[in-house]
């Protein structure tokens, strides 16, 4: 049964600053979509993604949304002016009996509604942008890097709320646990052309591998193909008394299509260099505790990490995970506790917050006014790992053209800025690493090149990260902190982790998990025997919601009793079809949650 479009576009061009991102692109969503929509950073995924919202308008082309259909764009850098709180803002699509979802989505990411707008984070305003579309509940959601500034419960709270919604998708994300979970289809973007592939990101490298190694095959074989006739052109004419113009006019034709090929764009020249070889014991720290007033960060907590080791630190978002690291590293003095630096030791720190970065500055400037990379002398030099480089060349291994080095960082995307710091924490030699929310905005041929690197360096590595796929890859330890000072090591990365925590942990993190969300570690199931807040207000609305839903069943039945409607009207008939299918599933799921929440008050 084919189903119905929620979203065409057909033929759009789109040119920014004389470089055209798309040119003559269609593409269709339609009902039950789970579209991983991937490619490199800059090549135009965010820009797709509001031509599909509508939001940037093309050169040329048609987007077409049938009527009554709903289309939610999450927003990177929402505007919440006029608006009091985060909780406001979320709301401001729904009608006032609805409000409630907001609060239920809330406890899932993990952020508080009466947080007001003035004091408010940008992951915090991330995270009411996202509650915000999936309080609406549009039809098609557009999700662009949702998981960003989400910590791993949040992130598995995200994914069973998308594994059972009904809605369909577009989603950006460089999660590839998220993607492989969640996606049945792949749009890829390739120097402005897009693919797609009825299958989930599961399987997208080996189908990017085999395009390009088809690529090459037919460029090679115009380039001989080329080189023959030129060789026939000009070696010929002495055979012949005149040319044959039709071959020349071949010729001409060939060199045009092979000089309009894009290249593609090469990966980061990625490089890290050992210092000298660090002590065999590098950090020990033993009965460390740590409070800052009520909050307990860890409490007696031990750690050894060997020359060698790849520590991942995993738990929600404000546990303490940075404070951690900042004491190992001996920036923080703990409460208790002593904690050892080992010998020889040279250390690289990648900070999530981009702080080692001017955002007024240039990229030149951030590069030569760094003390560790200034040549003495040479205003268009830096050192890259004791050798001088001109900075415009060494911009360029991290994918920057020339014209970026003079622009100021704050022009950069987050992509962008976490390559800019790479190359700045890559200018130098280290024995021990410490990444910060290393992943966040890099594109998924980047991240490869990062596992790639880290698998060869022989120092040490310490690791803030809640991307499972990225800690499966590279740690040897993981330490989770679940809150009021518990930090347990475990051996291996976060499946590893997975396995040995208790069931709920472990079944959370199944891809194919249709359970309830992961209940917070912190709170006892004792806690959970009542209804929260949001659950008596959602027992006292659904009468209504199921009364509502029992009348508009009603007049559509009316409706669809015209024995001619099949016959007359076809397009009304499949649309009241369809309402009918999704209200009767809509109030039996209803009827189910109120038998559930009325048994358990």
């Amino acid at each position: 049964m084919a189903r119905a479009p929620l979203l065409q576009l057909s033929d759009i061009s789109l040119t920014f600053g004389g470089n055209p991102v798309f040119d003559g692109l269609s593409l269709v969503v339609q009902q039950g979509d789970r579209v991983a929509l991937v490619g490199r950073n800059g090549s135009g995924k965010s820009t797709l993604m509001k031509v599909m919202a509508g939001l940037v308008e093309a050169d040329k082309g048609l987007r077409v949304v049938p009527p009554g259909t709903t289309v939610g764009y999450m927003e990177q850098d929402p505007d919440l002016s006029g608006f009091a709180t985060l909780g406001d803002f979320a709301a401001s699509g729904l009608d006032e009996s609805e409000s409630y979802k907001v609060a239920v989505v809330a406890e899932g990411l993990k952020f508080n509604p009466e947080t007001p707008v003035e004091t408010a984070s940008g992951g915090e305003r991330r995270r009411a942008a996202l509650a915000k579309l999936l309080a609406e509940a549009p039809e098609l959601m557009l999700l662009d890097e949702p998981t960003n500034h989400l910590d791993i419960e949040a992130i598995e709270w995200l994914e069973n709320e998308l594994s059972t919604t009904r809605a369909a998708y577009v989603l950006i994300s460089h999660d590839r646990a998220f993607l492989r979970a969640l996606t049945k289809a792949t749009l890829w973007i390739d120097r402005g052309e897009v693919r797609r592939r009825e299958s989930g990101f599961e399987g997208f490298e080996d189908w990017r591998e085999t395009i390009w190694a088809e690529e090459d095959e037919a460029r090679h074989k115009l380039d001989r193909k080329i080189k023959a006739e030129a060789k026939w052109a000009v070696e010929g004419i002495s055979a012949r008394r005149k040319r044959n113009m039709g071959r020349v006019r071949a010729l001409q034709a060939m060199r045009a299509d092979r000089a309009a090929q894009i290249r593609r764009q090469g990966t980061a020249a990625l490089e890290l260099e050992s210092g000298p070889v660090s002590g065999k014991r590098v950090i020990e720290a033993k009965g460390v505790s740590k409070s800052f007033g009520d909050k307990v960060i860890v409490r007696n907590f031990d750690l050894r990490v060997l020359r060698g080791d790849r520590v991942a630190f995993v738990g929600p978002n404000g546990v303490g995970k940075t404070t951690v690291l900042k004491m190992l590293l001996g920036q923080e003095p703990p409460d208790t506790g002593t904690i050892d630096l080992g010998t020889n030791l040279e250390i690289a720190v990648f900070d999530q917050t981009r702080a080692q970065l001017d955002p007024e500055a240039s990229l030149w400037e951030n590069l030569t006014g760094d003390p560790a990379m200034a040549v003495s002398g040479a205003s268009d030099q830096v050192l890259v790992r004791g050798m001088p480089r001109h900075v415009v060349g060494y911009l360029k291994d991290f994918l920057f053209d020339e014209s970026q080095a003079r622009a100021p960082v704050k022009s950069l995307s987050g992509g962008e800025k976490a390559r800019l710091l790479l190359a700045k924490l890559m200018a130098r030699t280290s024995n021990l690493l410490v990444l910060d929310e290393p992943t966040n905005d890099l594109d998924v041929e980047t991240l490869d090149l990062l596992q790639d690197i880290l698998g060869e360096f022989d120092g040490t590595v310490l690791l803030v990260s809640h991307d499972r796929d990225f800690i499966d890859r590279i740690a040897t330890a993981t330490i989770a902190m679940e809150g009021q000072g518990r930090a347990t090591v475990y051996p291996g990365g976060w499946s590893d982790y997975a396995a040995q925590r208790p069931a709920k942990v472990a079944e959370v993190t199944k891809p194919a998990a249709k359970s309830a969300p992961a209940p917070v570690v912190e709170k006892p199931k004792a806690e959970k025997k009542g209804l929260s807040f949001t659950e008596k207000k959602r027992l006292d609305d659904l009468p209504a919601i199921i009364a509502r839903l029992e009348a508009e069943i009603a007049k559509l039945t009316d409706f669809m009793a015209d024995p001619e409607l099949f016959t007359k009207e076809p397009v009304k008939f499949r649309k009241a079809t369809e309402a009918m299918t999704e209200r009767q599933t809509a109030l039996e799921a209803a009827e189910m949650e109120w038998l559930d929440l009325a048994d358990r008050a």
